[in-house]
């Protein structure tokens, strides 16, 4: 090869290195999804967030009375769909359906009967709520600062069947979810917090019949890169009225950016306490589409 050919050579080479070190830059500048998009962020005119949410619930102890005691395990499962679009040209409003899909067990069954969604003496399973629901900007140069109120109805007759299989409440639920998120100067942390406020009402013999729920949480994420978000959180629950009770959990889990459009999400949490309540813990896996 004489030195004129080796000459271009070697400049082809560079200039595709050059030129696919900008592309990764430009890459590296362009936020992903589980970045933009946290529940604070609303969605522009047009666009779609479809979320499959799923969380497993089990509890061999709980304190009720002030005493803690165990007990014969007992397994709730939920499946959320979440569907939401974005209406209106300055990107202030959006609006959902919520539907909620569960599969519980008691009498000691595995934790992952559930998972079968078997109907017998010691399981239950069915569609269980419906939720219309809009997500909103209260303030307009606040772009991460939202609020998402949600009127659940249910779908079933009795909590509770013959056999003592608790599904779902029966009461009305009128949610309202506030959220919030500061990302940190480095962009490497995000502070996310959340107040849940619940109203229920409208069927006396519904446990849940005349309370008020107050649920804040504080979630530290961590960026390490563009597709993956390590993160922990601490949640309380705090129900008042005819039926109170709390209780308080703690938590760690991770997302992953799969695709442009899908990610996923892995979470584990403990109830650390409680009152009137099971001290179980729970595993979430999530999937989001969003374009």
């Amino acid at each position: 090869m004489n030195s004129i050919s080796l000459k271009k050579l070697v400049l082809i080479i560079i200039i595709i290195f050059v030129e696919t070190s900008f592309a990764q830059d430009a890459d590296d500048n362009v936020k992903s999804n589980i970045q933009t998009y946290t529940p604070s962020k609303l969605l522009n005119k047009g666009q779609w967030d479809i979320k499959f949410f799923n969380n497993l619930y089990t509890e061999t102890e709980a304190k009720f009375n002030g005493v803690k005691a165990d007990k014969a395990r007992e397994t709730y499962f939920t499946s959320t769909l979440d569907i939401f679009t974005g209406v209106s040209e300055n990107n202030r409003l959006n609006l959902g359906l919520l539907l909620e899909y569960r599969s519980n067990a008691i009498n000691g069954k595995s934790a992952t009967s559930v998972l079968g969604f078997p109907s017998d003496n010691s399981s239950r399973n069915g569609l269980s709520s419906l939720a219309p629901a809009l997500k909103w900007q209260p303030i307009s140069n606040v772009g991460n600062f939202s609020v998402q109120s949600a009127f659940h109805i249910p779908l079933i007759d009795e909590e509770s069947d013959a056999n003592g299989v608790f599904l779902d409440q029966t009461a009305y639920m009128f949610q309202n979810r506030f959220f919030y998120d500061y990302t940190l100067p480095s962009g490497n942390w995000q502070l996310f917090t959340e107040l849940s406020t619940e109203y229920n009402f409208g069927d006396e013999d519904s446990f849940a019949n005349n309370t008020f729920v107050l649920a804040p949480g504080v979630f530290m994420s961590y960026f390490p890169n563009d597709a993956t978000t390590i993160l922990g959180f601490v949640q309380h629950y705090q129900r008042m009225g005819d039926f109170a009770q709390d209780f308080t959990s703690l938590g760690f889990g991770g997302k992953y950016q799969l695709t442009p459009v899908l990610n996923v999400e892995v979470l584990y949490s403990k109830f650390v306490r409680g009152s009137d309540t099971g001290l179980g813990q729970s595993f979430n896996l999530g999937l989001r589409a969003l374009f």
